[in-house]
């Protein structure tokens, strides 16, 4: 990650996880067989990386590591993968890691062939290279005239040994001897661009797709033309022939159909229509099996088999994303795992942020779904819905009746859609008495139950309608909500209250129940978008002049407003917990703003500007979509798994750009390390001894230090043993016997011992402890704070030895006394290590409670110390019995 002016990293809170819903892009797929592990494997691009996935289920075995710039060619054998960005190309060991790069070319490369040991490149100036694969050094290099032949095409010939076939834009064919380096033949060609170049099973013979739509089975040998195909289509993009035992042919078209040709019988056996939505960018037959893999520009990598009688293929598995850019996306459920999607492509899908094959899409939207069944229409273009704008989920009914609400681009009616059953659903909300045509649906939203639809329109009317039965269930308003189109409709978590929100700039307060208008709020600026958390009851709003307003529902109040935006503000997301507003704007930023603090924590840049954000539910993940881009981003949380710094950005801080989040996991995990670095320079703070003079502030010793320092002496006796403890007496070596017949041990004998001496000596009470020495110090220069740490260490049973022993009867004065008493009033007049001074004074009055009165000097020292600690207890006790009661009202009262 780059780094801001500030030296911190470009965001502190979310670092990039892993794209979603990215499967294939323009580029033909490479298959290679694994003869170690005896299976196929596909791999297609997806922008700065690829894919590869075993053919048998289609799963994702591994994603390579990114390269700088998008990918423009691809190739594989069957030990690395190859892969060119601009004019260098790499090959990849275990279809993730570089481990050779070559770099020679001075324009960008556009073809790639694998040739035994060695590869051959060409770029965009016709210029081949042959390269030596592990010495990474050029064999040969040949230079074309791009005006008389620009290499469109490259083949190698089964069974010619040294040699490839090239194809040029102009029409005309050349074999090359790259060992010799001479051109063997040239072959006129049919006056049309070469485009593609596949070799047939039959030795000597080729297929030439032109850019006319032609397909010329050739003999290269005798230069002889065997038979000739035309598909209706446009350009050849792709040839493959089965080896199966079927003498079938496969073409590929820039409009997403397939034609299969009969090689036998000269003639089209089959078509396969709308195999993909947009131009077929690869297709392959399995070696010996009837399977037929293709891949296009709609983010889609499909097997079909032919396993028909009349030798049609059917879909047998497929990877599938959107195949144009998105316009909505939301975290469907509660448990963080799932994200609806819809996409400028009319379809609404679903990904999965665990596996891809719980990924599921749920179809386009069709205008009359039952025609379209009876009548078997192939072409459903014409009956299709205009995309999705905005939708509303909720899981709570799903198994019961429809559960998501969408509103189409231009259409007045809303769609709903069943997650559970993957389809469209039963009903078309739209109110009956309407009629004009430019009035359209701006807003939904669903209630948390499940049983009721809001829709806003662009004429200001906000209608209810029930999810179960379709019907109508009323409008806010006499005649319409607003004056202007409505931008946004919420309904709260207990169906009580549902806020809209008009372009006149206006923001309503219905009742949800009987319709009635409770409070009208004039915004600054018209509003852009709403977003309610619901369980918080926080309403945030984007206006126009893009700024962020936040609301209490319950107060009907602004409490936060942030500005910063340079752009419109297209979509924002609250984190579960509420205390984070997330906001994306068109100046392609996404701020993180702190709605407790009611600061900006966290913002960063990414290269397309985004136009959704949304929060897992379970706060682990940001997942965004961004102008032009196919793919669902994840961002991790950093927070959940680091310590994080949340302070305030200063007014004039630069946020620095951050690169989208590939398809690798592994990747990104180096990223959040990185990021992890830099947070050791982050200001830890320590916080003092006392936060004010004026606040009472405790010890951090534990309670067994100073709490039962006036229960020693019953702890003491509890704890005393009812015996002492019997020393066992060692037995004998040899154990001794009683002489007689009958061996006997003799019975041990009872010592005699006279008594040990109980007299202690005295010496070492004698002695003047350190914190003695501290006290009379304290006489001296009043400061008493080693003494005070030097208790501190003790534990209760070395205070209590401590202050027994200044005690005059047992080696101490009464002036340490005296400085004892002073040492407790500085603590109290300090009021630092309150409960300590407490215990300590506690302590020192039981012990000495007999000798303070016949002592003038100590009454005196006393009568100071009174009113000190009086005072502090009386205002501590005043704040006590205010918060007591309080609490006692809260628990009580019926608020």
């Amino acid at each position: 990650m780059e780094q801001g002016a500030d030296g911190r990293t470009a965001s502190a809170l979310f670092a990039g996880f892993r794209a979603l819903g990215l499967f294939s892009n323009d580029l033909p797929h490479a298959v290679r067989f694994s003869a170690l592990k005896r299976r196929f494997y596909v791999t297609t691009c997806v922008g700065k990386s690829f894919h590869t996935y075993d053919v048998q289920k289609l799963s994702l075995v591994a994603v390579s590591n990114s390269v700088p710039q998008d990918i423009s060619c691809m190739a594989a054998d069957g030990r690395l993968v190859y892969a060119a960005y601009g004019n260098v190309f790499s090959a990849f060991a275990r279809n993730k890691e570089i481990v050779h790069t070559f770099r020679s070319h001075k324009a960008e490369i556009r073809l790639l062939q694998p040739f035994g040991d060695h590869i051959i490149s060409v770029d965009t100036d016709s210029i081949l290279i042959i390269w030596h694969i592990y010495s990474e050094e050029e064999y040969l290099q040949l230079t074309f005239d791009k005006s008389v032949f620009k290499i469109s095409a490259i083949l190698h010939p089964s069974t010619y040994l040294n040699k490839i076939l090239l194809g040029s834009e102009q029409g005309s064919l050349q074999l090359w001897n790259v060992k010799s380096n001479k051109l063997l033949y040239t072959f006129p060609g049919w006056k049309f661009g070469v485009t593609a170049l596949q070799q047939a099973p039959a030795v000597d013979v080729a297929a030439v797709g032109l850019v006319s739509g032609q397909v010329f089975i050739h003999n290269i040998k005798f230069d002889e033309t065997l038979m000739t195909f035309r598909q209706d289509w446009g350009p050849i993009t792709s040839i493959s022939f089965r080896t199966d035992g079927h003498p079938i042919m496969a073409a590929g078209s820039p409009c997403g159909h397939i034609g299969l040709w009969d090689l036998e019988d000269k003639k089209l056996v089959n078509q396969m229509r709308n195999a993909h939505s947009s131009a077929i960018a690869g297709l392959t037959f399995l070696h010996r099996e009837p399977l037929l893999v293709t891949n296009g520009a709609d983010n889609a990598l499909r097997i079909w088999i032919f396993d028909g009688p009349a030798g049609e293929g059917r879909l047998l598995r497929f990877r599938m994303g959107h195949s144009a850019p998105l316009t909505k996306i939301r975290y469907y459920g509660q448990n963080g795992q799932q994200i609806l999607s819809a996409s400028q492509d009319g379809t609404l899908q679903s990904f999965s942020t665990i596996h891809e094959k719980f990924n599921k899409s749920l179809g386009h939207g069709l205008i009359n779904k039952k025609r379209v069944k009876r009548k078997g229409l192939q072409n459903t273009m014409s009956v299709r819905l205009p995309p999705i704008t905005k939708f509303a989920a909720e899981e709570a009914r799903e198994s019961e009746w429809d559960g998501v609400i969408a509103c189409h681009q231009g259409k007045l009616s809303c769609s709903t859609w069943n997650y559970q059953r993957s389809t469209i659903g039963t009903y078309f909300l739209k109110p009956k008495e309407l009629k004009t045509d430019d009035v359209i649906a701006t807003a939904v939203d669903i209630t948390s139950c499940g049983n009721f639809a809001v829709i806003g329109l662009s004429s200001g009317s906000v209608d209810v309608y029930n999810m179960q039965s379709g019907i109508h269930r009323g409008a806010f308003g006499k005649e319409q909500a607003h004056h202007g189109s409505v931008r946004g409709v919420a309904v709260d978590g207990l169906n009580q209250l549902t806020i809209t929100a008009g372009s006149e700039g206006l923001l309503k307060f219905w009742n949800f129940k009987n319709k009635v208008l409770i409070h009208s709020v004039k915004l600054d600026s018209s509003p852009n978008m709403i977003l309610l958390h619901r369980d918080s009851g926080i309403l945030g709003l984007a206006l126009d002049d893009f700024s962020i307003s936040v609301l209490d529902i319950e107060t009907r109040k602004v409490v936060r407003e942030f500005s910063g935006h340079q752009g419109q503000i297209n979509d924002m997301a609250f984190s579960p917990d509420g205390r984070w507003l997330i906001s994306a704007s068109m100046d392609c930023s996404i701020r993180t703003w702190d709605l407790p603090s009611g600061c900006l924590i966290d913002c960063f840049l990414v290269d397309s500007a985004p136009l959704n954000v949304t929060m897992s539910p379970t706060g682990d993940f940001l997942a965004t979509s961004h102008v032009d881009q196919l793919g669902i981003y994840l961002w991790s949380n950093i927070s959940l798994y680091s310590v994080v710094s949340l302070r305030p950005l200063p007014t004039d801080y630069i946020p620095s750009a951050v690169m989208l989040p590939g398809t690798c996991q592994t990747q990104d995990v180096e990223l959040s390390e990185e990021a992890i670095e830099p947070s050791d320079e982050m200001i830890v703070y320590e916080s003092p001894e006392q936060l004010n003079e004026q606040l009472v502030t405790l010890s951090l010793l534990p309670e067994s230090r100073w709490k039962n320092l006036l229960n020693l002496d019953v702890i003491k006796k509890k704890n005393k043993p009812k015996e002492p403890p019997k020393v066992p007496k060692s037995a004998p070596f040899f154990i001794p016997t009683v002489p007689g017949l009958v061996p006997r041990y003799a019975a041990p004998e009872h010592g005699n011992d006279p008594q040990q001496s109980k007299v202690v000596n005295l010496g070492i009470l004698a002695r003047k402890t350190e914190f003695y020495l501290k006290l009379e110090e304290g006489l001296v220069n009043n400061k008493y704070e080693l003494a005070v740490s030097l208790l501190k260490e003790l534990g209760p049973s070395g205070i209590e030895t401590e202050l027994r022993s200044l005690s005059p009867d047992l080696g101490g004065s009464v002036e340490v006394m005296q400085s004892f008493l002073k040492m407790i009033g500085v603590m109290l007049d300090r009021k630092r290590d309150f409960e300590l001074a407490q215990a300590y004074l506690a302590l020192f009055l039981k012990l000495h409670l007999k000798m303070l009165p016949s002592e003038p000097v100590l009454l005196e020292e006393m009568e100071k110390l009174l009113p000190q600690v009086e005072e502090n207890w009386i205002h501590l006790q005043s704040l006590f019995n205010q918060s007591i009661c309080v609490l006692n009202y809260i628990k009580s009262a019926l608020l």
